[in-house]
């Protein structure tokens, strides 16, 4: 099962393998090899998850960047949008991410995007409808 924050969930739907570092990216181009090839049970958790866990986050290390006040609100944000819980599990199939990509690009289910510094990408990802993704449908 793979773990993700809740706005890593939006993150995944416009990732194009752009990212803060070379491990962030090789990891992130990992996750969605993972959910492409099948993986796609998910859990909505808290703190470091299999993005930022890994190579970013020790899950111990209550000073990581994962425990932001800025993160967090995304994370809340991005769970009253989705509907969500923590400890909610999903199945990412092709017909899940086609509704949450068609809610990302109406911008229904985007208010934890709106202070990211990805935003304008992430737009002009949707804007084209989802071109260069590395996450298939």
């Amino acid at each position: 099962m793979i773990k993700l924050r809740p706005h890593h969930l939006l993150c995944i739907l416009t990732y194009v393998g752009k990212g803060y570092s070379k491990p962030f990216t090789e990891n992130f181009d990992a996750i969605c090899a993972r959910i492409n090839h099948g993986e796609r049970d998910i859990e909505i958790i808290k703190g470091p998850d299999d993005v930022c866990a890994p190579r970013l986050c020790d899950p111990e290390d209550k000073k990581c960047h994962c425990y932001d006040q800025d993160i967090t609100d995304s994370d809340a944000k991005a769970l009253k949008d989705l509907n969500l819980n923590y400890g909610d599990a999903l199945i990412l199939s092709p017909e899940k991410i086609t509704e949450l990509r068609e809610g990302f690009a109406q911008k229904t289910i985007r208010k934890a995007c709106i202070d990211c510094q990805w935003y304008g990408l992430c737009t002009d990802v949707a804007d084209s409808d989802y071109e260069d993704v590395k996450l298939e449908s």
